[in-house]
């Protein structure tokens, strides 16, 4: 697997970590799981990191020095691709011949390099886009700054040349092939997943007390990146607008989960500021990106789990509060109306106005039964979905790449030692 721009040992939440550093651990050790070993190469961002690492039993992340370590931004990967692909190639070069049967790219960088690999290697090239730069274009939060020209590139030459493109809903697959003339018949569609195990049902009151939260106080939580892109402001300026309604004032609390990201970095203070000018120091709090069982906590500790998102690939936050029995306000944009299903795991909102937004919340605030109802079909809905089926499903997706493709390793195009595993 191929991460370039983010580690799969990054806590997700803040900087360049999301959903797609979860997605690419979860798939890795569930592979592993199953007898496929993994190395996943990212690039270096500290002269400490040694050069491999164990997540896994079987699951191996390798750092590769490219660029300084550190102060390098994501927009200006694209001039050190060279030099993480001469990393790969070389790492490779430490193996018998065809060590490695499958390239996974995860990301457009990622994909720039699996391409050249699958020309080196002779192995087939499984591609995840996570976003889409002309999706991202078409939902711009207002001010937020455009994807360059050269990303709608490379991502074209990446779906051009992938052997599979693996879509999380069928609306990516349709952008997949209908923004970027992807081939229909290399496109699959496999949901992630979420973590049953980690994310599940338990007391609010408890969890409240093991974070220091009001017990007693109506909670909204949104957990992600703090960037334009994921609305909070959204959330914020309506959280001022639910304080104005009298059955409401004094018995909000609002915490944000995260850490500035993308081109939030460039005014990292503008939430908090947005915060302290509409007078909401009481009522907003904000919590550092945290483990996976403190986020857990925070689920449960929510009354009401809030993604306000201009536009979601797919929406693992919506996926995870709901594994823990909170219900979701999500916009109906990306993969969120496939991570909610409406009107019984929680509720679509078709707009981004702090208006449209503190009718929706309060409506549900002041509505305990319909709360209630909601917080029952969350974890059922959850349910349909793990990363033991994703995994099931991008097996079967290399297996169909590999026996396409000539020459394809035999371990991969047959199915004697992955019987039954897909």
């Amino acid at each position: 697997m191929l991460s370039v721009h983010t580690s799969p040992l990054d806590a997700p939440g803040g900087g360049d970590a999301g959903g797609m550093n979860v997605y690419i651990v979860e798939t890795a050790k569930r592979l592993a799981d199953r007898g496929v070993e993994v190395e996943i190469f990212t690039r270096a961002t500290s002269s400490e990191q040694p050069p491999v690492v164990t997540l896994h039993p079987g699951v191996h992340v390798r750092h590769v020095v490219a660029g300084p370590y550190e102060g390098l931004a994501k927009a200006e990967l694209p001039a050190q691709l060279c030099a993480f692909t001469a990393g790969v190639m070389r790492a490779e070069l430490g193996h018998e011949p065809g060590w490695y049967d499958l390239v996974h790219s995860h990301y457009w960088l990622s994909g720039q390099v699996g391409w050249l690999a699958r020309e080196r290697w002779g192995v087939p090239l499984v591609h995840s886009a996570h976003t889409l730069a002309k999706v991202k274009n078409a939902l711009l939060a207002d001010g937020d700054e455009p994807e360059p020209r050269a990303r709608v590139i490379g991502e074209e030459q990446v779906v051009a040349e992938a052997d599979r493109l693996i879509a999380s809903t069928a609306d990516e697959a349709g952008q997949l092939i209908d923004l970027y003339g992807a081939d229909p018949a290399r496109v699959r569609t496999i949901a992630p997943g979420v973590d049953l195990d980690v994310f599940t049902p338990g007391s609010a009151d408890a969890a409240r007390t093991r974070l220091g939260l009001r017990r007693d106080a109506l909670t909204l939580l949104f957990v992600g990146r703090l960037q334009p892109l994921k609305a909070p402001d959204v959330l914020v300026r309506a959280a001022a607008l639910l304080q104005q309604d009298p059955d409401l004032a004094g018995r909000l609390q609002v915490v944000v989960l995260g850490a500035p990201s993308g081109t939030g970095l460039a005014h990292p203070q503008q939430l908090g500021t947005l915060r302290d000018e509409l007078g909401l120091q009481d009522v907003v709090r904000f919590h550092p990106p945290a483990s996976r069982g403190t986020v857990a906590d925070y689920y449960r500790a929510a009354d009401l789990t809030v993604v306000p998102s201009y536009n979601e690939s797919f929406g693992l936050v919506a996926l995870e509060s709901q594994a823990c029995g909170t219900p979701v306000a999500a916009a109906a944009v990306g993969g969120l109306p496939t991570a909610v299903r409406a009107d019984v795991s929680g509720v679509l909102v078709d707009g981004h106005e702090p208006q449209l937004w503190a009718k929706v919340l309060a409506d549900l605030l002041r509505t305990p039964s319909q709360l209630q109802a909601l917080a029952d079909g969350a974890r059922p809905h959850a349910e349909q979905f793990s990363w033991d089926r994703t995994a099931s499903g991008l097996l079967a997706a290399y297996r169909q790449a590999t026996v396409e493709r000539p020459g394809t390793p035999a371990v991969l195009a047959g199915d004697a030692s992955w019987a039954g595993q897909s």
